[in-house]
Formats: C-alpha cells, structure tokens, sequence
C-alpha cells in the first residue's frame, strides 16, 4: 500500500511504531499501518482510499488488497453463538 501511495505522489514523512505517515505535496495526509504479513483491513482501505480521494481503480494495488481482504473473510469460519 505504501509503495502504491509513494507511485500516486505520496512520501513518506515520518514512521511512528508500525504506521507510516504520508504526505502530498498538495497537503493530503495519510497514515498507514504496516503489519508484516498482514493484509490491511478492508475498512481501514476503504478510509485511506476516500482520504487520499482516489477509488480503488485509481489505485491498482490497494484493490487488489481489498479484494483478497474480502475473500479470506468470507471464506474465515463463523464462530459458534
């Protein structure tokens, strides 16, 4: 997601824990978590998406992100009630 961000105009600013900080050169700020291994959750996608004011077809990476988020939740088993 970074690497998408940094190919949209974005640099990062600044690292704080696992979450990069990025910054446009038009203002937009962003921060990003960083778990490795880890797929970004589909709302917090959904959030750097309408920050950054792009759609995920802008932003090729981050739909496919969104996509395989969505397919390993819907295929993760259901707890018991």
């Amino acid at each position: 997601m970074v690497r998408a961000l940094e190919r949209a105009g974005f640099t990062v600013a600044r690292i704080s824990g696992s979450h990069h900080v990025l910054r446009h050169l038009d203002g937009r700020t962003v921060v990003v978590p960083v778990h490795a291994g880890r797929d970004i959750a589909k709302g917090t996608l959904r959030n750097i998406l309408a920050i950054i004011g792009m759609g995920a077809e802008e932003l090729p990476e981050a739909a496919l992100s969104l996509r395989r988020v969505c397919r390993s939740r819907a295929h993760a088993p259901s707890s018991p009630e």
